[in-house]
């Protein structure tokens, strides 16, 4: 129940869905009033936002979100074998091949150059408890039925008879199966990628069918999103041997918990609870950032905004659409006082996905101009508030409720750490 960011159909088989945001008319007097009060406190803002920034301390220190005075040992004088038996004390004492999974993690936080400390480890360690019992592949329940009625849909989203469909199932595969066998035996995300790509590669009506879209978004112990894996490794060198694709090494343990870890903790999160690490592991980094500046937006306009962490609306591929988001259209009607021209807000909008967007002209001046309205400092974190929704979802489920999920895994690690004498 991962990432986040994959809104489209594509993604039906591990995703966060949204409601879209309802086209709510602006309130004219909310307009003239909060407009002619905001106008004079521009000066404010803008020397607010000039404000000098001091250098970060120097060596390896741990975020905020997993500092504090109880936990601030790091283990760099630690040795490999040392460290290593550090790690495999923080995992459940029930998994299998806990040296393994420690060498995987402790490979993974070299790699990725994250501090080594029982915090850090164990934030990974409680998200891939969660995600799958550290199984590397895990088990979906039900799947032939799960995807069984995916085919249903989509054969009906493309006019093709189920007719066609059924006898097309009982051609062999490459494996020597026939494909209608391959999904009655179906229990784990990898056989279902393998059958898709087979699938794809092999019938001949696959590619529309199938929308030549494999399926699987997800995937690995930490069910890390293989967009993400495959922009990661587009932007920083892959430590491994990379396999045929990026997709079958998310597969792996190695590679599940690198792009995992990665995902996690391979980003200047603005927070001081790890919580909110946690929900942006669902939602997309960044996302408990954005929905504090959604509702500040939302107290400076005097309108509902939905604080679900997506400031822009977003195509199927994942790209900003050009249809202006509730938040863009809430903003360019506060574009006089923010000091901001429409095309300089969609600009600092596009850097929502980035750390740059919480030092942005945009952000600062937003949180500055709604400020003025409580003596309260207002929360530059919040709870995404997203609906989780796929076909292995079988209850209402939200990203809060697997943040604190996680957050009560990550406090049993620090126990065990704590219980060892760490």
């Amino acid at each position: 129940m991962s990432n986040p960011t994959d809104r489209d159909e594509a993604a039906w088989m591990h995703r966060k869905s949204t409601q879209a945001v309802g086209d709510m008319p602006p309130d004219a007097a909310r307009g003239s009033s909060a407009g002619a009060r905001a106008l004079a406190l521009l000066g404010l803002v803008l020397l607010a936002s000039c404000a000098s920034v001091q250098p970060p301390a120097p060596g390896p220190v741990l975020p905020p979100d997993l500092h504090s005075a109880q936990r601030d040992v790091l283990w760099t004088d630690l040795d490999d074998a040392a460290h290593r038996e550090r790690v495999v004390r923080l995992i459940p004492g029930s998994v299998k091949d806990r040296i393994g999974w420690a060498v995987d993690l402790q490979l993974a936080f070299s790699a990725l150059k994250i501090v080594p400390a029982a915090p850090s480890y164990c934030a990974v360690i409680a998200v891939v408890e969660q995600e799958s019992c550290f199984q590397t592949d895990p088990v979906v329940a039900g799947l032939p039925a799960i995807v069984q009625r995916e085919l249903e849909r989509r054969a009906d989203k493309y006019s093709i008879p189920m007719l066609l469909v059924n006898t097309a199932l009982l051609v062999r595969s490459p494996n020597g199966r026939s494909y209608r066998e391959r999904i009655d035996a179906l229990k784990t995300e990898k056989e279902l990628s393998d059958l898709f790509d087979d699938m794809l590669a092999e019938l001949p009506f696959g590619k529309d069918w199938l929308a030549d879209r494999n399926p699987v978004h997800t995937a690995g112990p930490m069910q890390v999103s293989i967009r993400f894996a495959e922009q990661h490794t587009a932007r920083t060198p892959y430590p491994y041997t990379l396999g045929k694709r990026v997709r079958d090494d998310v597969f792996t343990r190695r590679g599940g918990l690198y792009f995992g870890a990665a995902i996690l903790l391979d980003y200047a999160a603005p927070y001081d609870d790890v919580l909110y690490r946690f929900a942006d592991f669902n939602a997309g980094q960044f996302s408990s950032r954005n929905a504090a500046f959604q509702r500040a937006l939302a107290r400076l306009a005097r309108t509902d905004i939905a604080p679900d962490g997506d400031l822009l609306r977003y195509d199927t591929e994942g790209l900003p659409s050009e249809a202006p988001s509730q938040e863009e259209r809430a903003l360019q009607a506060l574009a006089s006082p923010l000091g901001l021209s429409p095309a300089q807000i969609r600009s600092d909008l596009l850097l929502e996905k980035t750390a740059s967007f919480g030092s942005s002209r945009l952000y600062e001046r937003v949180f500055a101009l709604a400020q003025t309205s409580t003596s309260q400092p207002l929360p530059r974190q919040a709870m995404p508030k997203i609906d989780l929704s796929s076909p292995k979802i079988t209850r209402k489920l939200t990203t809060e409720w697997f943040a604190q999920r996680v957050l009560k895994r990550y406090q049993t690690c620090l126990a065990r750490d704590a219980a060892a004498g760490g």
